[in-house]
């Protein structure tokens, strides 16, 4: 039963299933009760189905991903800086998975949907509950990202915390250096406002949600580990000149 169960959790049936469900439940609160900006589409239009890696601030846990699956599948139907009407959620033409601290993917009956979603489940490298640790990234968790990229899209965010300005983590760069995909920042705002840390239901009505897509990063895959983060934290706008600006 429980190897049925595993099959189910990955397969793409039951991310389309999810991804639909809870795009339709999340629809409204992006276009009806918010505003939600987009710029920047075009830079997905050329993309191929695979081995392309966003990179992205943190704002809140599911609200942003949420979002940003809505955006892809708006941009390979065609649209231009905008949603419109979610047909588009029932032909997902690219399969997207999106990076998470499985810590936080149990505790409640929405994390636990958004295993289903296509969560890519990692272990922190610097944190376990409350506790500060130090370990090195688990070559099986790196795996994983990899194994997706060779297939999909895969969106992570770089800081694995909400909190603005936190410093990024080299487990990225790392990937990076690994897989040599196309790397496409994207810089969120107006989420924290909108939307409670760790829920889909809106929370202000009226808000301006920013989503702004860059081009792809110019990237040397031959540089350490360190130089290819600060070039990925400066181009999602969290690095040190970029304080005080991040729209909340």
């Amino acid at each position: 039963m429980t190897s049925l169960w595993n099959k189910f959790v990955e397969s793409r049936a039951a991310r389309a299933f999810v991804q639909t469900l809870v795009g339709l439940v999340s629809y409204p609160g992006l276009v009806l009760m918010n505003k939600l900006e987009v710029s920047g589409m075009e830079h997905l239009a050329g993309l191929p189905r695979r081995d392309v890696l966003f990179v992205c601030n943190h704002q809140t846990y599911f609200a942003d991903v949420i979002t940003l699956f809505h955006i892809f599948y708006a941009a390979k139907a065609g649209r231009k800086n905008r949603l419109g009407p979610p047909f588009y959620l029932f032909n997902r033409i690219i399969e997207v998975y999106f990076v998470a601290a499985a810590e936080t993917m149990h505790e409640n009956w929405i994390t636990r949907l958004f295993i289903l979603a296509g969560a890519l489940m990692i272990k922190r490298t610097w944190k376990t509950g409350d506790k500060s640790v130090q370990r090195e990234l688990d070559p099986a968790d790196t795996g994983k990202i990899t194994r997706a990229l060779g297939k999909s899209w895969v969106l992570t965010f770089p800081q694995g915390t909400t909190q603005p300005y936190a410093p990024g983590r080299k487990g990225t760069a790392h990937i990076i250096k690994a897989s040599r995909p196309i790397v496409v920042p994207v810089v969120l705002g107006g989420f924290r406002r909108a939307f409670g840390k760790k829920g889909l239901w809106p929370k202000s009505i009226g808000a301006r949600l920013l989503v702004a897509f860059k081009p792809p990063l110019e990237v040397d895959y031959g540089a350490p580990a360190g130089d290819i983060l600060d070039k990925v934290m400066d181009s999602i706008e969290q690095s040190e000149k970029y304080i005080g600006t991040e729209v909340n």
